[in-house]
């Protein structure tokens, strides 16, 4: 409404809600109750002026009910200090979460900013996790193979039964996307002879980018799909029909986002001179995800590293005792590297990565967001610097066969 209108009406239903009733001409009830009365303005002939109260507004003020006495201001106390205040949030967690939750295998890893679920098939998990995801953190639920039908997610049975499809593939290290017969990517999955060439003669890294996704992916592999579902971790949040599954529930005239299922399969980059490049640049997710590692294929041929060589690499990371711990143990696989940020630390690393670029010569130019744009690898050099310069710790996270990462909306990561 003009801003000559009666200072009286609230120019909003923000304005409406937040206001004190104390602080409007407040009507009653016989019940006592004051409430503030809404009016609609309109105009008349030309004039603007004042009308009864439609029915919305009807509804509003019944709701916005408030038993401040008319005239009144509420009063507010403010304590300039707070006793037993906890220094350390995530630490105040842990020690609550120990006395509560003495039934569940869990440990906090990455300085206790994810948690690891240790026994899938907990039935309590959910309790624990609904603490952890309310602060925005991601957790990291082991041995979810063991649910699933191992010989469906085998490399070999993927391309037997997909091989003559055509699908999108990148080449990662410079973005090339062609399309090809799937079965070209699957033959060089586990034999490195059997991979494309760039042209300097070294061996393409190459990824099935999000193939099939989606509606594709449940009619494409429905047996695969069904065996996914069935061994979803935290079935409560993570499953389609999960009562705790808001975005499964939302409304019809929502946009929702695209929840997949997708497959996303990838070369390692053991077989590559280059290790400072992944397979999933510095990213975020409009919605929350779960990424479950359901195969973990052993390369072999020549200028693959031997299994102690690709230890030896993850070993070289600044990584968290519990998953070197996990490293040592002969019945785990490691499969993926993730290096994690908080949501709050976005606006400093995409200064960050603009300050790089500028310093490689690269132009910045204002409508392109780094982030977004999915343009960098953050090596291991520039993440120390990042943490330097800017006081932004990375949480590296070792993804194991049968692991769940779940992220929460707005978490940075790459793979």
């Amino acid at each position: 409404p003009p801003a000559s209108q009666n200072n009286e009406q609230g120019s909003t239903l923000r304005d409406l809600l937040t206001t004190t009733a104390g602080k409007l001409r407040l009507g009653s009830t016989d019940a006592g109750i004051a409430f503030a009365p809404v009016y609609s303005t309109g105009t008349a002939s030309g004039k603007s002026g004042r009308t009864m109260p439609n029915i919305l507004d009807d509804i509003i003020a019944s709701v916005v009910e408030n038993k401040i006495p008319p005239n009144r201001a509420p009063k507010i106390n403010v304590n300039s200090e707070i006793k037993d205040e906890p220094k350390d949030d995530r630490k105040s967690i842990q020690d609550d979460c120990s006395k509560r939750y003495s039934d569940i295998q869990y440990s906090w890893i990455c300085d206790k900013h994810v948690l690891w679920l240790r026994d899938h098939e907990n039935n309590n998990n959910w309790k624990l996790f609904k603490e952890c995801w309310k602060q925005g953190r991601p957790v990291l639920v082991s041995g979810m193979h063991k649910k699933m039908n191992f010989s469906l997610w085998k490399a070999e049975s993927i391309s037997l039964d997909f091989g003559n499809q055509q699908a999108d593939i990148l080449n990662c290290k410079d973005s090339i996307i062609s399309n090809t017969n799937v079965k070209d990517f699957w033959d060089g999955f586990e034999d490195v002879s059997k991979r494309q060439k760039v042209k300097n003669g070294e061996t393409a890294l190459l990824k099935l980018k999000d193939w099939p996704s989606g509606e594709d992916f449940k009619a494409m592999m429905p047996a695969r799909y069904d065996d996914l579902l069935k061994s979803l971790p935290l079935p409560e949040y993570c499953s389609p029909e999960g009562k705790l599954n808001l975005a499964s529930h939302l409304p019809g005239f929502f946009v929702r986002p695209d929840l997949g299922p997708r497959l996303c399969s990838a070369y390692g980059v053991a077989a590559t001179k280059d290790h400072d490049v992944g397979t999933t640049n510095l990213h975020i997710e409009v919605s929350d995800v779960v990424n479950i590692l359901v195969y973990v294929g052993i390369a072999k041929g020549n200028g693959v590293l031997s299994k102690s060589g690709v230890l030896k690499k993850f070993e070289e990371e600044d990584l968290d005792d519990l998953l070197r711990k996990r490293l040592k143990d002969s019945s785990e696989l490691p499969g993926a590297l993730w290096h994690i940020y908080a949501g709050k630390d976005a606006d400093k690393i995409r200064e960050f990565l603009q300050k790089i670029a500028k310093e490689q010569g690269l132009e910045v130019l204002p409508e392109h967001d780094p982030i977004r744009d999915q343009s960098w690898y953050v090596n291991k050099k520039l993440r120390q610097r990042l943490l330097e310069e800017y006081g932004v710790k990375t949480c590296t996270v070792i993804q194991f066969l049968g692991d769940a990462i779940i992220l929460p909306a707005g978490a940075l990561h790459q793979v």
